[in-house]
């Protein structure tokens, strides 16, 4: 991955033989931020950071940037999301319009169908946007995958319905269901969503419901207050990640975790259906940290 500019300077501050002085650790808390930490947690992180390498006598870089991959690694969760063989499970997946929301429901349809998952059903609950019928129509050909859909307009909860039904008669499976992604404000986020959540949640197999927020990680900290929003509106059980590449830092993987307790369960690193992985949080470490 490509992170020009923040890449060079997090490698740099563990391999430029410099001082551990204030200074130093001054720079890295900066270098945290620009990274989509956050400005208040990367200087708390760096503040606890300088105190526990004074304490132990940490006095090389490398000695830093081990005892700060540990304190984020005790952060930064990932989860494992396994359908329930012969149950109904459910995966609403939200998220804002221009995060990649379908063409993730997309991804993860071709990748569950190819780790024996079936039947997956895409459901094509956003019905305010005939593009996003469109698109999920064409991932269903590209991918060999069922979509159901109902005209432009329906009921969102209908289209869930209907697909929880099939799933449920063909003895168990998987609906992937795309949302509306209008972020106008919570009030209105509630509104739209508490419907389908109340269908979702009770067509699914007890355990077997499960809201997966998409997040852009191109966009920092406002992906993280997108969570928040979707979180007190009505729950995130995971993140996927989006656009991990190019100009990602990816920094917001800690933020989730520190202050929402939302793990991630996968990341998208391209345009093809392949371009989906699950979430390595050490894998993610290193990188993020210049390995």
């Amino acid at each position: 991955m490509a992170k020009t500019g923040f890449k060079q300077k997090i490698k740099k501050i563990f391999t430029g033989h410099r001082t551990l002085d204030s200074e130093y650790f001054e720079d890295l808390a900066d270098i945290l931020v620009e990274g989509d930490i956050g400005a208040k947690a990367s200087f708390k992180i760096v503040e606890d950071l300088e105190n526990i390498c004074s304490k132990q006598k940490i006095k090389t870089e490398e000695g830093v940037k081990k005892e700060l991959f540990a304190m984020l690694q005790s952060q930064v969760k990932s989860i494992s999301l396994v359908p329930k063989k012969g149950q109904t499970n459910i995966y609403l997946v939200l998220g804002v319009n221009g995060a990649g929301k379908t063409t993730s429901v997309g991804k993860m349809a071709k990748w569950y169908n190819d780790h024996d998952v079936t039947p997956v059903v895409m459901a094509a609950a956003d019905t305010y946007r005939a593009a996003a019928i469109n698109q999920l129509k064409v991932h269903a050909e590209k991918t060999g995958v069922r979509v159901v859909a109902q005209q432009d307009g329906s009921d969102p909860s209908a289209v869930v319905f209907d697909a929880a039904e099939a799933v449920t008669a063909a003895g168990g499976g998987l609906v992937l269901a795309d949302t509306a992604g209008r972020l106008h404000n919570k009030e209105n986020l509630v509104h739209e969503l508490e419907k389908i959540d109340r269908i979702a949640a009770s067509k699914a197999s007890e355990g077997c419901y499960k809201k997966i927020l998409v997040l852009d990680a191109t966009t920092g900290q406002n992906a993280l207050r997108q969570a928040e929003v979707f979180h007190d509106a009505v729950g995130v059980d995971a993140v996927i990640l989006t656009k991990y590449d190019s100009t990602a830092k990816g920094g917001v993987a800690y933020s989730l975790g520190k202050e929402l307790a939302i793990p991630i369960a996968f990341v998208c690193f391209g345009e093809k259906y392949e371009d989906i992985a699950l979430f390595d949080a050490d894998r993610y470490l290193k990188d993020f940290l210049g390995e």
